[in-house]
């Protein structure tokens, strides 16, 4: 087989094959090739020499906002995968039914990198988000558009891989659980998962839970009191441990107000990590402190969780969550996406929502991007030139 892209020398991490080995990797017709050392080149193929960096299944941030222009916390998503690494951005709610078709036409589909989203039940989505102007969409319920919602969700199956709703005090106010009622109606109804935030009660975080169906998502599951995951005593509650065991799934959903350093450290000790790790950036997190993906990331690298684990976290986890087996991972077939790492090591300043700050001793920081079997960009200029 002639290739047209060979990444050679690098540590590969593929938590999908639970492969952790220095080796090539090459890469044909936008897609993994094969996986091995000394992987010879044909005249035409590119070679770029990637030892002493770690190399993994291009990375996917479960939860972002990336309707820029469209939205007021809409960012660029070019820009910021770019920054981060991340090769498939799965933007989470920004557009409901009323603009879907402009998110797509506009940005969706003049991205270089994938994007996907999960529509909002709400008609115009997440459209009231800034630093001056703060309107929960899921409070009007005069917005709640199930019919419109399903219709689009059925028509744009391709790039549509999910149902959301917000509820808490911030979001949906006193309308409590009935925003998350009428989309899980939506979700039944075209077959899809829900992702459900939630921030200050009501609704708790027990009775958004008990909703949740297997494959549907929780994002910011390890938010800060109130409606934290874990109990003052420091254990976790027992709806939490009750939704794993039936098969829903916890994102992370950094965000602006959605992530401690506290909650994590106690659901961590009891054994219980995230399935995902997302970052949720968007124009009012992106300068912190969410900051991007690969932060995120780093955050639990110095809280004591593995690299392999971080990775699975931000790969094939989100991957399997998506129902997207092709992404996030590096089988022979699968979607030639890479993300190059590397390891820094260092005194770092981490931040939570609530402002505690983490002294830590490493960093993640992307080098690299591989999308569709063809080289993205360099971090750096002048890195990985071919040869």
């Amino acid at each position: 087989m002639t290739y047209d892209l060979i990444l050679r020398g690098g540590r590969v991490i593929d938590p999908s094959q639970q492969l952790d080995s220095v080796t090539d990797i090459a890469f044909a017709g936008g897609k993994v090739a094969k996986i091995g050392a000394g992987l010879a080149a044909g005249p035409a193929t590119e070679v770029r020499d990637v030892s002493g960096f770690v190399v993994s299944p291009g990375l996917i941030d479960l939860h972002t906002h990336v309707y820029w222009g469209g939205t007021s916390l809409g960012i660029d998503a070019e820009d910021f995968c770019r920054r981060s690494g991340v090769t498939t951005a799965i933007d989470t709610g920004s557009a409901g039914p009323g603009n879907f078709a402009g998110f797509r036409k506009h940005v969706i589909a003049q991205s270089a990198v994938r994007i996907l989203a999960y529509l909002h039940v709400s008609h115009a989505g997440i459209y009231g988000f800034s630093h001056r102007v703060m309107v929960g969409e899921s409070e009007e319920m005069r917005l709640m558009n199930p019919v419109d919602a399903a219709a689009v969700a059925d028509a744009n199956r391709d790039v549509i891989v999910g149902i959301k709703v917000r509820v808490g005090l911030h979001a949906s106010g006193t309308s409590g659980v009935a925003p998350l009622d009428i989309a899980l109606q939506v979700a039944d109804e075209v077959g899809m998962p829900l992702m459900a935030h939630i921030d200050h009660p009501p609704p708790s975080y027990e009775d958004v839970l008990e909703r949740l169906r297997p494959g549907d998502i929780l994002t910011h599951c390890l938010r800060p009191f109130p409606n934290s995951p874990a109990t003052a005593q420091g254990t976790v509650k027992q709806a939490v441990l009750e939704a794993r065991r039936r098969g829903v799934i916890f994102d992370i959903g950094h965000g602006k107000g959605s992530f401690a350093f506290k909650t994590a450290r106690a659901m961590l000790a009891n054994g219980f990590p995230p399935d995902t790790i997302s970052s949720d950036v968007h124009a009012l997190c992106i300068d912190g402190p969410a900051f991007d993906q690969v932060t995120t990331m780093s955050k639990f690298l110095c809280l004591g969780m593995p690299l392999p684990e971080v990775i699975a976290r931000s790969t094939v986890n989100a991957a399997m969550a998506l129902k997207r087996p092709e992404l996030g991972s590096l089988k022979p077939g699968c979607v030639g996406d890479v993300t190059i790492l590397s390891v820094a090591d260092g005194r770092f300043d981490y931040v939570d929502v609530v402002g505690e700050h983490l002294i830590g001793d490493r960093r993640i920081v992307s080098e690299g991007v591989v999308i569709g079997g063809r080289w993205w960009h360099s971090a750096t200029a002048g890195r990985f030139e071919p040869r």
